[in-house]
């Protein structure tokens, strides 16, 4: 598994505040496609994808907008507001 992750105790990763751009896409990539023991959730998959692109991430701006185009524009604003939740936690 991946260095900077924790798990959460229903045994879904989460990111550490160390995880790095590469880390949290891949994150993403789990989150977006139901795989690696996470389920399809498209809110945390934006969440990291908009993470990993702040971290430098070209793939993740790339994923993260495609993803957009597939959510409400509810569920981008709970994904950029739990984004904005980790910042503050990390």
């Amino acid at each position: 598994m991946l260095a900077s992750i924790d798990m959460k105790s229903d045994g879904l990763p989460l990111p550490t505040p160390e995880a790095t751009g590469d880390e949290l896409f891949r994150m993403g990539l789990l989150y977006s496609t139901g795989q690696g023991g996470a389920p399809l959730d498209y809110v945390s998959a934006h969440m990291l994808f908009n993470l990993a692109a702040m971290r430098g991430s070209v793939e993740a701006k790339v994923y993260r907008k495609e993803l957009a185009g597939e959510m409400a524009s509810e569920e981008v604003a709970e994904a950029q507001r739990q984004a904005r939740q980790w910042l503050a936690q990390a």
